[in-house]
C-alpha cells in the first residue's frame, strides 16, 4: 500500500506537575503547550512549524475565550485547522482515528491532538484563597463552547438527581452483579484485584498521579481514607479528576515522516477502528448488564485485529470497574490474567476529565516502540456508558487502508432489546432492576435510589430514605445481591416516591 496511504503517530508528549502549592503550577493552556513542544522533540523536531491542524480535547478546568487559540500563540503556530472539539472519554480516540482519516484522504500533512487540565491547582488556590495568575477568566457567556456531551435527560432522572457519572455507573454494576450470579462482595473482590492491576500500570508509569500502587486489599478496604462514594464503589474505585496533567501526540503519513528522516522504530501505525452509541438517556436503555454499542465496537475492532490473542496490549476504559469488567467478559479474557492498562487507570494515573485516553495513546506508542511486532487496542468511553470508541494501534504497517465509516451503529442496535416505557408517576408493585446508595463525606448513608420494574413493564424510579434501615440494610448488605427482590411503591406525605422490599414493607 503506497506511504501516503498510511497514518502514523511520530510523536508523543506529556506534562505532569504534582506541586501542592498551586503558585508553581502552569496554567492549562501552558501546560498543553508545554506538552506539544514534547511531542515535537520526540518526533525529531521541525513539526511545530509542519502542523497544519491542531484539535483541543474539551478543557474545563478554566475558562478561555479561545483556549486553542492560546496554545497556538504561545508556540507561535498558525495551523490552518485549530478547534476546540468536544467533550466525552473517548473523545482522544476518536480524533487520533479522524486525523488519521486527515492525513491518508491528503486534506493535512500533519496532526496534533492536545489536551490537559489543573484541576489540583485551581481546588487547592480556592481552599487557599489564592489567586492563580493565569489567563483571567473568560465571562461564562464568551467562555469556548465544547460539543460532545448529550443533556439529554428524562424528568425522572433530573427529579431524583441522577445526572452524574458516580450515581449512574452503580446501576450497571448492580445490575451485573446479579446477571453474573455474584455477590457483593465477590464482585467488590474482583473489582479490587482488577484495579490492583491498573494500579501496577501506574507506577511504571513516569506521568501518573498516584504511583504507590496500592493492592487488591487496600483498595477494597473501606476506612476513612476511602470512603464510599456511591454503592458499591469507595474512592480508590472511581476516577480522579484532581491533577495536573497535559498530553499531545503527532499524526502524519508514512510518506511524510520518512521524508523526515524518522527513525522505522519510532512509528506507531495506525490500524482500524469503531464506534457506536447507546441512548442518551440511560433511562432509555434495553438494560443495565451490558452495553451493545460496547459488544459492537469491540467485537469490530477484535475482527480487525485478526483474533483477541494477537492484542498484545491494551487500555481499556476505567472509569468504574464495571466498564473494563463487562470489556473483559465479553473479550473471554480472565481479569485476573489480563493487563488491562498500559496507562495505569483514571484513579491512580489519574482522570483529566476528557483527555485520560490522550495519555493512554501516549503511554501506548511508548509501550508499541519497545517491540518488534504487537498489536494494541485503545478502549475509550464517554458520557454514562453512552459513547463507545476503539482503536487499533500496531508495529507494523496495515494490509489494507483505513475504511473511512468507523460506525458499527447497525450492529449495536441490531443487538439491542427494546427499551421499556418510561412512568414517571407511579405507586404499587414494582421489582429492583438497579441501585446505588448515595453517601455523605464522613461515610454515612444519605439515601438509596432504585430503579425498577412495574408488573406491566414498565421503568420508574424511587427513593429509599436513610430512616428505613431495614431496606437500607439490603441494598448495602455485601452477602447478597436486592436486586429482582419484589416490592412496593408508595408516595409519603412529603412527595417522595419510596421503595420497599416486601420482606422489609412497613407502609
Amino acid at each position: 500500500m503506497p506511504a501516503e496511504r498510511i497514518a502514523v503517530v511520530v510523536g508523543i508528549g506529556e506534562v505532569v506537575d504534582r506541586s501542592r502549592d498551586p503558585a508553581m503550577v502552569a496554567e492549562p493552556t501552558a501546560l498543553i503547550a508545554q506538552a506539544l513542544t514534547k511531542a515535537d522533540a520526540d518526533a525529531g523536531g521541525g513539526w511545530l512549524g509542519k502542523l497544519d491542524s491542531i484539535d483541543l480535547v474539551a478543557l474545563t478546568s478554566w475558562r478561555y475565550k479561545d483556549p486553542v487559540g492560546d496554545i497556538c500563540a504561545r508556540l507561535a503556530i498558525t495551523p490552518a485547522h485549530a478547534a476546540n472539539t468536544r467533550r466525552g472519554g473517548e473523545t482522544p480516540v476518536r480524533l487520533l482515528h479522524e486525523a488519521a482519516l486527515k492525513v491518508i484522504r491528503g486534506e493535512h500533512k500533519a496532526c496534533a491532538i492536545v489536551g490537559g487540565e489543573a484541576t489540583s491547582a485551581r481546588a487547592r488556590a480556592r481552599s487557599s484563597g489564592f489567586k492563580l495568575p493565569w489567563t483571567p477568566l473568560a465571562a461564562p457567556d464568551e467562555t469556548a463552547h465544547f460539543a460532545g456531551l448529550s443533556t439529554v435527560r428524562s424528568p425522572l432522572a433530573e427529579r431524583y438527581n441522577m445526572l452524574d457519572p458516580a450515581s449512574i455507573y452503580p446501576l450497571y454494576e448492580t445490575a451485573s452483579q446479579a446477571a453474573w450470579g455474584q455477590s457483593p462482595a465477590q464482585a467488590h473482590d474482583e473489582s479490587a484485584r482488577l484495579w490492583a492491576r491498573y494500579a501496577k500500570a501506574a507506577g511504571t508509569n513516569p506521568f501518573a498521579w498516584i504511583d504507590s500502587a496500592p493492592d487488591a486489599g487496600t483498595i477494597a478496604r473501606i476506612s476513612p481514607d476511602n470512603r464510599l462514594i456511591n454503592w458499591p464503589y469507595p474512592k480508590l474505585m472511581v476516577a480522579n479528576p484532581s491533577v495536573n496533567q497535559a498530553s499531545a501526540f503527532i499524526v502524519t503519513t508514512l510518506a511524510e515522516a520518512r521524508a523526515s528522516g524518522i527513525a522505522p522504530g519510532m512509528l506507531v501505525y495506525v490500524l482500524g477502528g469503531a464506534a457506536a452509541n447507546e441512548p442518551a438517556d440511560f433511562l432509555h436503555r434495553d438494560r443495565y448488564d451490558r452495553s451493545t454499542a460496547q459488544e459492537a465496537v469491540l467485537g469490530a475492532v477484535v475482527r480487525q485485529a485478526g483474533g483477541v490473542d494477537l492484542l498484545s496490549l491494551m487500555e481499556l476504559y476505567s472509569c468504574f470497574p464495571v466498564v473494563p469488567k463487562m470489556a473483559l467478559r465479553f473479550l473471554g479474557l480472565d481479569p485476573d490474567v489480563t493487563m488491562p492498562s498500559v496507562t495505569g487507570g483514571l484513579t491512580f494515573f489519574g482522570g483529566p476529565l476528557h483527555n485520560y485516553m490522550g495519555h493512554a495513546i501516549c503511554a501506548m506508542v511508548r509501550a508499541l516502540r519497545l517491540r518488534t511486532e504487537a498489536c494494541g487496542l485503545l478502549y475509550g468511553q464517554g458520557g454514562y456508558v453512552t459513547k463507545h470508541h476503539a482503536l487499533l494501534l500496531g508495529t507494523h504497517a496495515p494490509q489494507e487502508a483505513l475504511p473511512d465509516n468507523w460506525s458499527v451503529q447497525d450492529t449495536a442496535d441490531a443487538l439491542r432489546g427494546p427499551a421499556p416505557p418510561v412512568r414517571e408517576d407511579y405507586d404499587g408493585p414494582a421489582t429492583l432492576e438497579a441501585f446505588t446508595v448515595r453517601y455523605a463525606r464522613d461515610g454515612q448513608p444519605l439515601e438509596g435510589i432504585v430503579v425498577l420494574r412495574t408488573p406491566a413493564g414498565e421503568r420508574t424510579m424511587a427513593r429509599v430514605p436513610a430512616r428505613d434501615e431495614k431496606t437500607m440494610a439490603l441494598l448495602q448488605s455485601w452477602d447478597s445481591t436486592p436486586v429482582g427482590l419484589a416490592g412496593t411503591i408508595m408516595h409519603l406525605a412529603d412527595g417522595d416516591a419510596c421503595w420497599q422490599p416486601l420482606e422489609a414493607a412497613t407502609f
